[in-house]
């Protein structure tokens, strides 16, 4: 797999030592279909493919799960499943993704989404949920790694309605033990109270989703208190399975005085995890809604590489350290986003930063320089190739720093293009004296270059023979 390059802590994270009482042991991530998981057709997760193999997905899975633990101490992945999917040609390969994860002693939790069998909220067909629900529990039951959530998001049903179909699950399904089942919250999982103070699900855990967009706008100790209402008197039975926020808009979730409204319900929600002991699952890790930016501006992660070496990066350090935060980590719980695994690149002659054109998120849009903002079409993170070179990959848009063509020629342009496996896509950082890097083209051997070491904003860069001008060298 690749090695991404982070300053995040990511060797010797410092981890809590899990509550007994609690579910803090669930430090997690959701991993997504790209377009999200309701899906009347199998589940292909973000990165996988319908063709691929057993093997090919245990390996993608397992360079996803790579840096998930190395970059946030990541223990637990939970993933989608519906009828479209289990039982059929492409389960068979899918569950590489599941015995990747109980491999390496991640837990796993099996969530069912709507797919057609289920609709608006409800179970449509019982008889094609159950048969899901028995091959599953009847492939996993044994396996103390996995946990299963019968219905993700029943807000079809009234309280008393979903806790019968829920008791009845646990009646029907009983190779799955209690003790590994996470019974959703009234409406979007909202809410535990009723589910809570029902004795049918005395030995489970409930499974709580908390999104600003659910609510609107709220202060920091309205967000708290709107948590901890909802959360009832079963915090040492929760996991936050579903929570998340902007990630790809440069905020800084460690400011305490934040009048932004993401800031504030992330805060909230993070703080009471922690001083509950909750576990969670954050949405999402990758994949997840794409809107017209081609990706969810949620995901904690830029996905990049191809094939089975796939890397991920923090996409907004601040956000990542909150997770720290609630997991109980030893982290300063106000951390901002200086350090993140993104930096803006400025050139020595012009003071300036490699800028992607009006944040554009396209194939092709152009490189240029321009006044330093600390926007996140002026963040690149650095993966590791491993091999002395690195791809440097917007933070607005997930898309690496390409030279068009492969060409060789001086003057070449330098756009954002999807992330392959280009030696035009691949760079060495060269260090030369005062703290500079000359930035060079694998394919081309030359230089990111600023043209006629112009000073001016919207200056398109180029690559270059390497001359030792200071419009070739770099600051990260």
């Amino acid at each position: 797999m690749l090695a991404v390059l982070v300053l995040l802590p990511i060797t010797a994270l410092s981890l809590a030592t899990p509550a007994t009482a609690a579910t803090s042991q669930f430090r997690g991530m959701n991993w997504a279909v790209l377009g999200d998981n309701f899906s009347t057709g199998p589940l292909v997760l973000d990165g996988l493919s319908s063709s691929d193999s057993y093997a090919t997905v245990q390996a993608k899975a397992n360079a996803v799960y790579d840096d998930m633990a190395a970059t946030l101490g990541v223990n637990t992945v939970r993933l989608p499943v519906n009828t479209h999917t289990v039982g059929t040609a492409w389960w068979n390969n899918y569950r590489g993704a599941i015995d990747a994860a109980t491999a390496r002693g991640f837990k796993v939790i099996l969530a069912y989404w709507e797919d057609g069998a289920a609709s608006g909220g409800r179970v449509t067909d019982y008889a094609a949920w159950n048969t899901m629900w028995s091959t599953v529990t009847s492939q996993y039951g044994s396996n103390g790694n996995v946990y299963f959530e019968p219905m993700n998001e029943p807000h079809g049903y009234s309280s008393a309605e979903w806790r019968d179909v829920a008791a009845d699950w646990l009646d029907y399904h009983y190779s799955a033990v209690p003790s590994r089942v996470l019974i959703g919250g009234t409406g979007y999982s909202q809410d535990l109270r009723d589910v809570c103070n029902d004795s049918r699900f005395s030995g489970t855990l409930l499974s709580y989703h908390h999104y600003a967009f659910f609510y609107g706008t709220n202060t920091y100790e309205g967000w708290r208190n709107h948590v901890i209402t909802r959360l009832g008197s079963c915090a040492s039975r929760a996991v936050m399975t579903e929570f998340g926020a902007a990630m790809n808009s440069g905020l800084n979730y460690g400011d305490p005085n934040s009048s932004d409204n993401f800031v504030r319900h992330i805060r909230a929600v993070t703080d009471v995890m922690r001083e509950n002991q909750m576990g969670g699952t954050y949405w999402p890790a990758i994949g997840g809604k794409p809107g017209t930016i081609g990706y969810d501006g949620y995901s904690m992660y830029i996905k990049g590489g191809s094939g089975t070496n796939l890397s991920l990066t923090v996409r907004n350090a601040s956000g990542a350290n909150r997770l720290r935060w609630a997991w109980g980590d030893n982290v300063d719980p106000n951390a901002g986003n200086a350090g993140s695994g993104a930096t803006d690149i400025v050139n020595q002659s012009s003071g300036k930063c490699v800028d992607v054109v009006s944040a554009s998120t396209a194939n092709a849009a152009e490189v240029i320089q321009y006044t330093c903002g600390g926007a996140a079409n002026q963040l690149w993170a650095m993966h590791d190739l491993g091999n002395g070179y690195y791809n440097l990959v917007a933070q607005h848009s997930g898309k690496c720093l390409d030279v068009n063509n492969a060409s060789t020629a001086d003057g070449a342009a330098v756009i954002q293009y999807t992330c392959g496996s280009g030696t035009n896509q691949q760079w060495q950082l060269r260090s030369v004296s005062g703290g500079y890097v000359e930035i060079v083209a694998r394919h081309s051997g030359k230089c990111l270059d600023v043209p006629g070491s112009s000073t001016a904003n919207s200056v398109r860069l180029t690559q270059y023979a390497c001359n030792g001008g200071a419009n070739q060298r770099w600051t990260l």
